[in-house]
């Protein structure tokens, strides 16, 4: 069941825009958790000076890793969607490196999709940003 589960993941993911314009790649895929990565480009620079990383690809990042984990969960039946995300930024992330993030879905009712997320860089002792979120579910 996971392999199918995983695939629907996998396929539905491959063919987001954001998701592709972003370089976003699933790193691995289990039971209702999720990593995914994208790579450093200068296109998502949010201030020149400083080389960071725009927030906003962050985020996009963590909500896309958060309605994978959601999706993965083997209980939930189809896509998915965000009803509120929250995000907390704890450091900017560290010019010209990737920024991973690793979502967890935790709880899971008949409409509703609890998950977690966490993005870091090299670092990971010290995260880049912190998510919560609820998302659509069709389990």
């Amino acid at each position: 069941m996971l392999e199918k589960k995983k695939k629907a993941v996998e396929d539905f993911f491959a063919v987001l825009p954001h998701s592709i314009s972003l370089g976003m790649k699933i790193d691995f895929i289990g039971d209702g958790e999720v990593g995914m990565s994208m790579p450093y480009d200068k296109k998502l620079i949010g201030d020149p000076k400083t080389e960071v990383i725009h927030g906003g690809a962050v985020f996009s990042l963590l909500d896309t890793c958060c309605g994978a984990a959601a999706m993965s969960h083997p209980d939930q039946k189809g896509p998915t969607a965000t009803i509120d995300l929250r995000v907390d930024y704890m450091r900017p992330a560290t010019p010209k490196q990737k920024i991973k993030a690793v979502a967890t879905c935790y709880n899971l009712t008949k409409n509703v999709a609890f998950v977690r997320a966490v993005a870091l860089d090299e670092n990971e002792e010290k995260p880049v940003a912190m998510a919560a979120g609820a998302f659509v579910t069709g389990g």
